[in-house]
């Protein structure tokens, strides 16, 4: 019979193992900290900014140079038509040809010319620097660096966040990051330098009506510090809500054949449109507050022209030294650049604020604290015995919840030990202390005589096998699979580790055997398929220790039948440990430790427990066949029994 072995708790209680993810509490931080550290970020890549500014500065240098040329051109033109006017004052002292305007309008043009397609060119160019810059180089290394974060950072930080949220960080929130390089600073620093000297050209020209033009100015200040201080909290919202449906959204896709098995499409679709719903409607809130700064902030330069119409005309008509080339038309193009600077203001404080929530997500796995990480004068390991004990070790993944309570035993090497329980007593949860994906809260861990903590993890982790109740595989090679561990593994190591685990044979029936290109999670292959190649995987390494979480769960009689011979074969001269509820792994075992709600309550070897555990003879029984079942197979009590 393939009934499982269950452990029903008196008070019904079930201890997490572990928690499982819920979003985890933003922390705030000030604007003002994450902006020091992104200054930092873009001082890192401070050569290509310098870059990207001079070109920035050359291409408003030309800018400003066609536009002069251009209110020359109109002023020389409207002198030879009319000579009483006031004579255009022509750059570093030339003076054309006083009989020929044609020559001296032509070359302006000409300049004018010359200077647009080196303006082209130089907008070529810039535009390659700033995304290699912000793509190339800040986006891959920071997204990098983040990654790498990811592989060190202890599993808390997992479980404590979902999946939608974590690949949210190192997508979006990485773009959003590298957002404040080039969508603030630089454009930040091309702002107050282009205000800077188109201010100094205006007042150049004519001081008061300069002054007129941009008296509204300030209150553009206002505005802007009112819409960063209500848009910063809307997109940190937005961002949690994405998480969310990105969750949704993961989660529907790995559960579909649950979704169709109970036919329940309509409903997932409905709850995804919800939080589309959400999602949506925080935007909508985000973009009215963008659409109703921007309109703002547009009309003051709108009515910025009105006063140059009204004020410069009056100086075109009573001042003769204001001329319409160089004065007015040459003015009024600063003021349209002024305020195309001005209202840039405007996505420069969106950016900041999308900036700004991206960092904080962002930043919060780069200083996320590395819990598990050897100590400078870690012990090596070379090669293991496998002797371990535990010493009264006690474990929670919240201070508030023990999972593991005074835990104290000893294993000699080369045993095999099952742990057996109810559903969350902490079984697996013991597993994982042994390569430190956890470290015990009190007491202590002994391989060999020394502390886990003491070890370098890299050491002890190659020491130790792992194969998990659903144990996940690469969309790769069957090979690469099995030695993933171990990427320079032979195709011989690969190929004995397979039979060891009791896979060659089906891997060779494959269409392209070892070469096999598996699909994602290894679809295409059975649950006992699938496990072989994961005890395949564990003991390539051939580690003096092999951790075995419930490999035979959820699995037919057969298929239980080929895995245990490969755990067999896979636990011999190791020291192991076998979570199991089965009858058939747990009499391998040369101990068996029974867990109730965090505790060891009973140990013994299996015989030992068969005549004196409450719990296990119960259990043992679930597993006998009934007289109608052994009546409809042929069998009597005294073959149940040998």
């Amino acid at each position: 019979m393939a009934a499982l072995l269950r452990f029903k708790s008196p008070v019904g209680r079930v201890l997490p193992s572990p928690p499982s993810p819920t979003p985890q509490n933003v922390t705030t931080v000030s604007n003002w900290t994450l902006i020091r550290r992104m200054l930092g970020l873009a001082w890192a890549y401070r050569w290509g900014c310098i870059k990207v500014l001079l070109l920035q500065i050359c291409l408003l240098s030309f800018g400003l140079m066609g536009l002069g040329l251009f209110g020359l051109g109109v002023d020389t033109i409207r002198y030879h038509i009319d000579p009483t006017s006031k004579a255009p004052e022509y750059p570093l002292g030339l003076q054309p040809p006083a009989d020929n305007p044609a020559f001296t309008v032509s070359a302006i043009a000409v300049s004018i010319l010359v200077l647009a397609l080196l303006r082209g060119w130089l907008t070529y160019v810039y535009t390659l620097a700033s995304n290699y810059l912000v793509q190339a180089e800040i986006v891959v290394d920071l997204r990098a660096q983040v990654y790498s974060k990811l592989q060190r950072i202890s599993f808390r930080f997992f479980d404590s966040n979902e999946t939608g949220s974590i690949i949210n960080r190192v997508t979006g929130d990485v773009q959003n990051v590298r957002l404040f390089v080039d969508g603030v600073i630089l454009q930040t620093v091309v702002l107050i330098l282009s205000l800077s000297v188109y201010l100094f050209y205006m007042l150049h020209i004519h001081v008061q009506l300069t002054i007129a033009c941009l008296a509204s100015t300030p209150f553009l200040g206002f505005l802007t510090w009112i819409y960063m201080g209500k848009v910063r909290p809307a997109s940190l919202k937005t961002r949690e809500l994405s998480d969310t449906l990105v969750r949704r959204l993961s989660e529907n896709i790995q559960g579909i054949q649950v979704v169709k098995g109970f036919a329940r499409e309509a409903e997932e679709i409905d709850k995804f449109a919800e939080a589309n719903r959400h999602v949506r409607e925080q935007q909508n809130w985000t973009f009215w507050l963008t659409s109703v700064f921007s309109p703002l902030i547009s009309f003051i330069p709108q009515f910025n022209m009105v006063v140059l119409l009204c004020y410069g005309g009056y100086l075109l008509t009573r001042d003769p030294s204001f001329t319409l080339g160089q004065g007015i038309i040459v003015f009024a193009g600063l003021l349209r650049q002024f305020e195309a600077q001005v209202t840039n203001i405007a996505t420069i404080a969106n950016s900041a604020q999308q900036s700004l929530t991206g960092a904080q997500r962002v930043f919060e796995i780069l200083d996320a604290p590395v819990d598990i990480k050897s100590k400078p004068d870690a012990v090596r390991l070379r090669r293991a015995e496998g002797a371990l004990r535990f010493e009264n070790v006690s474990f929670g993944y919240r201070a508030e919840e023990p999972v593991l309570q005074d835990i104290d035993f000893e294993v000699p090497a080369g045993s095999i030990i099952a742990i057996t329980g109810a559903t969350g007593a902490g079984k697996s949860t013991l597993l994982s202390l042994l390569p430190r994906f956890y470290d015990p809260d009190q007491g202590r861990v002994l391989l060999d005589g020394v502390d886990l903590r003491d070890m370098e993890v890299d050491d002890l982790r190659h020491s130790i096998g792992l194969v998990f109740q659903e144990s996940f595989l690469f969309s790769n090679t069957v090979a690469a699979n099995i030695a993933f561990g171990n990427p320079k593994a032979t195709q011989e190591q690969i190929e004995r580790a397979a039979r060891i685990a009791s896979a060659h044979d089906f891997i060779m029936e494959l269409p392209e055997g070892y070469d096999t290109i598996l699909g994602e999670r290894g679809n295409g292959l059975s649950g006992g398929q699938r496990q072989r190649l994961a005890i395949a995987r564990a003991i390539l390494l051939d580690p003096p220790i092999l951790l075995l979480d419930d490999p035979t769960a959820a699995i037919d009689p057969e298929t239980e039948h080929e895995i245990l011979e490969a755990m067999q074969s896979a636990m011999q001269n190791r020291t192991s440990f076998v979570v199991a509820h089965r009858l058939s792994t747990l009499r391998r075992a040369d101990r068996v430790l029974v867990l109730e709600h965090g505790r060891i309550v009973e140990s013994g070897t299996p015989d030992e427990l068969a005549r004196t555990s409450k719990l296990y003879r119960a259990a043992a029984k679930i597993q006998i066949p009934d007289e109608e079942s052994m009546r409809l197979l042929g069998m009597d009590l005294e073959e149940v029994a040998a």
